[in-house]
């Protein structure tokens, strides 16, 4: 699949490929500023924890590039202020923050000026686009070891190129099981209520010529009971240290259902996902998203007026569900303490 991010220093702007149109038509979304980074966090123009993190690190950029020299433009503690608005856009996914931290790392302020300070934080932002792609191969490497050929495997949300700088952990997995020459087919839950299975993951192996079907959410068990699936392998917005995994909503019902069938359940993932000053899944912060999202299916009302919703945009899977996690370094299996593990 193509590039969806990338960066154009002629017009010193981020542009990303609209994902609230897809598959119905690829718009592209032009990032100027700080506060349109913010946004397409926020509206979900981008998701997936990896290519979140990746676009944070272009809106560091941004937002040293929007104060210019002066009484009135650039100041440390102005930049302070726009980086700490940016880390807060989403509260879940642990990329984000990572990648914030990340370029922070570079600013030293007593000798770098501002100009050398942009072009710095441009090239490691370029730089961490092209290092998530490798490692996203690598976790394809080493995940597609886990599957047979024939494999039948679930998805749940979209763990692609599209959620990350290219290529994908999940689907990743699929992608180097299918550049092994492996026979596999993948089963895309719908994800509801934002729909990235059946509009994103399906768009993408669709346009790879990966076989996909689509499957409602609360399928899964039947087709697991029926023997239609032989794997599950999703992504993960945040790890905690002792293996408990934030994932799209849903997950949880996945994994359960999983287990009582005797089917594997992966998680493929970024070292970066992994929060080891997380303890537990108990700490991590579940975003919950607009009402909207829910009530209306592409503008039309589907929920009767005057009645709530819960819009949980994340859920918990106990480490004990997780069968083993996909990681740039290898397969790592139970028991599980990342702390212990890569806290030194």
């Amino acid at each position: 699949m193509r590039d969806h991010i990338y960066f154009s220093r002629e017009r010193n702007s981020l542009f990303l490929l609209d994902q609230r149109f897809l598959p119905d038509r690829e718009d592209w979304y032009e990032c100027v500023t700080v506060e349109d980074v913010v946004f397409a966090l926020k509206e979900m123009v981008i998701r997936g924890a990896p290519a979140i993190g990746v676009c944070a690190a272009y809106g560091c950029y941004l937002a040293a590039a929007e104060l210019e020299s002066g009484e009135h433009g650039y100041r440390p503690e102005r930049l302070e202020s726009r980086l700490d608005y940016l880390a807060r856009a989403r509260p879940t996914a642990v990329n984000l923050s990572w990648a914030v931290n990340y370029m922070r790392g570079f600013w030293d302020q007593e000798k770098l000026s501002h100009e050398e300070l942009k072009e710095l934080w441009l090239d490691k932002a370029d730089g961490l686009l092209d290092r998530d792609r490798e490692i996203n191969r690598c976790i394809g490497r080493f995940g597609q070891e886990l599957l047979a050929d024939g494999d039948r495997v679930m998805t749940h949300c979209n763990a692609g190129a599209l959620a990350t700088a290219g290529y994908g952990t999940a689907l990743g997995v699929i992608r180097g099981a299918v550049e092994k020459g492996k026979d596999v087919s993948v089963i895309a839950n719908e994800t509801r209520p934002f729909l990235q299975g059946a509009r994103l993951t399906a768009y993408e192996l669709k346009q790879d010529d990966i076989p996909v079907r689509v499957a409602c959410d609360n399928a899964c068990g039947l087709l697991m009971r029926r023997g239609l699936v032989d794997k599950v392998v999703v992504g993960a917005d945040r790890i905690a240290a002792n293996g408990d995994v934030a994932n799209k909503i849903g997950t949880y019902t996945v994994a359960v259902a999983a287990r009582e069938h005797g089917i594997p359940f992966y998680v493929a993932a970024p070292r970066y996902s992994f929060d080891i000053h997380c303890p537990s899944g108990e700490e991590i912060p579940l975003e919950q998203r607009p009402e909207r999202e829910v009530t209306h299916v592409r503008g039309a009302r589907i929920v009767p007026e005057g009645v709530g919703v819960y819009n949980f945009a994340f859920d918990i899977t106990p480490a004990e569900y997780v069968s083993g996690f996909i990681t740039e370094e290898g397969v790592i299996h139970p028991p599980f303490d990342f702390f212990r593990l890569w806290g030194k």
